[in-house]
């Protein structure tokens, strides 16, 4: 396989693997790097080496060897569930499908045990039914798809931003409009490869957070954000962007929130689609999880929350 590098600003070959090889890791990556299987320009290289425009890395044509991935019985809370899909309301801490450092644990293990083998096969062994993914720290809803016809059609919904998507966000300061709009695209931080951050439109894709705020108080916001689209950590950056980082989160906030040993209050409230075989739209809600109304509870932020 050769890759050709098209990026404006010269990067490190292993970093820039890492991001284009999700299924392999960057140590792997290093490795081959160093062993002369993986070239640049049809030369051996090192992991450091800065590639320019036009670069061609051209990569060795292996079998990827896939960890066994084994059901666990690990409680899911069903919210709902029928011969083509299961929506489960995720907690907080729990991986939605094995990678590097989590090989068990995680969401998939417990759908394969739920489910055995009545799970869609479109995104492979390592993620199956798997349709979108929600942050380790997030809580909230989140589909799964037994079946590839319905895998298909949801992710089709995702595709053309149909799907209904609220969370429910915590974030740091008054904000003092009631509602507002982040359209600012997403991509990889020049800074930390391993962040997301806003980029210009050449660098990144488009990406539109609504957000409407539900209470305030001087230290605080408790907002409701609606996604039109779905770019990796979204509502942690775009919120962060205007200067009202998530509380809790580590990557995207503040060294001095004292709550950053919770990961982000960010809960994922209402999931709304079309169904794959029936045609109904089908919504569903989950009620905030009790460490977030206890936080809520404390800032005395829950004067308007009766419909949560």
């Amino acid at each position: 396989m050769i890759l050709k590098f098209d990026r404006e600003e010269k990067t490190r070959l292993d970093s820039y693997l890492s991001d284009a090889l999700k299924d392999m890791s960057r140590s792997h990556i290093q490795k081959l790097i160093r062993s002369g299987e993986i070239t640049v320009n049809g030369a051996a290289s090192k992991p450091g080496c800065l590639l320019s425009p036009g670069d061609e890395i051209e990569i060795p044509e292996t079998e990827p060897c896939e960890p066994e991935i084994l059901p666990e019985d690990i409680p899911l809370d069903i919210v709902y569930e029928d011969a083509d899909l299961i929506v489960v309301n995720k907690p907080k801490g729990m991986v939605v499908h094995p990678a590097a450092g989590h090989n068990g644990g995680t969401l998939v293990n417990a759908l394969l045990y739920h489910c055995k083998d009545s799970l869609s096969g479109i995104n492979g062994v390592l993620r199956p039914g798997i349709v979108h993914r929600i942050d380790m720290d997030t809580t909230g809803l989140l589909i799964a798809c037994k079946n590839d016809s319905s895998h298909r059609s949801i992710a089709e919904q995702l595709a053309v931003h149909s799907i209904t998507r609220r969370y429910l966000a915590l974030v740091h300061g008054c904000i003092r409009e009631d509602e507002g709009t982040v359209d600012r695209p997403i991509g990889r931080s020049d800074k930390d490869r391993k962040k997301m951050s806003v980029v210009s439109p050449e660098k990144g894709k488009h990406a539109v957070t609504h957000y409407r705020v539900l209470a305030r108080c001087p230290e605080a916001s408790l907002v409701e954000c609606r996604l039109e689209t779905g770019r990796t950590h979204q509502i942690r950056v775009h919120m962060a962007s205007i200067g009202h980082p998530l509380f809790g989160d580590c990557v995207y906030g503040t060294k001095k929130d004292r709550y950053l040993s919770f990961g982000q209050f960010l809960h994922a409230k209402v999931l709304g689609f079309v169904h794959p075989s029936t045609g109904e739209y089908m919504e569903f809600s989950a009620p905030l999880p009790d460490y977030f109304l206890d936080v809520l509870k404390k800032l005395k932020l829950t004067q308007e929350l009766s419909e949560y």
